[in-house]
């Protein structure tokens, strides 16, 4: 039987929480597991979910819980994360995914700065690439 859409009340209500009121994150997936998959379109083409949320903020607890859970990993986050690794294998695939803007048009090595000093060698290795880019041009 197929459910009802989430409401975008309890999606706005998550991808908000998300950004840090972690109580609040829990409490909400607990009442609708779904919620690790929903995303909001704030306008303007700006797409955001709660991991994405988690992500641009920094907020490594909400993102790793979110992950256990089942959230599923973008680029966005492995960069936060300093998931080096990740990162890594999905530039080598899709190379201008480096210039892709995040939530809100933030960029992804801005993601890999806000994860601080774990996500330094993401955040090393993403200025390098964007370096070596600019002395192509």
């Amino acid at each position: 039987m197929r459910k009802e859409p989430l409401s975008d009340e309890l999606v706005r209500a998550f991808i908000i929480a998300a950004h840090g009121d972690f109580e609040e994150v829990k409490k909400l997936v607990e009442q609708e597991l779904a919620l690790l998959h929903s995303s909001m379109n704030w306008g303007g083409d700006d797409w955001e979910s709660g991991l994405g949320a988690a992500a641009h903020t920094g907020n490594r607890a909400i993102a790793e819980w979110l992950l256990e859970r089942g959230a599923r990993m973008d680029i966005f986050t492995a960069a936060m994360l300093g998931e080096l690794s990740i990162v890594k294998a999905i530039l080598a695939i899709q190379p201008n995914v480096i210039g892709a803007p995040g939530p809100h048009g933030i960029p992804l090595l801005r993601h890999a700065q806000m994860g601080g000093e774990p996500a330094l060698p993401v955040y090393e290795y993403l200025e390098s690439l964007t370096l070596r880019e600019e002395v192509k041009l």
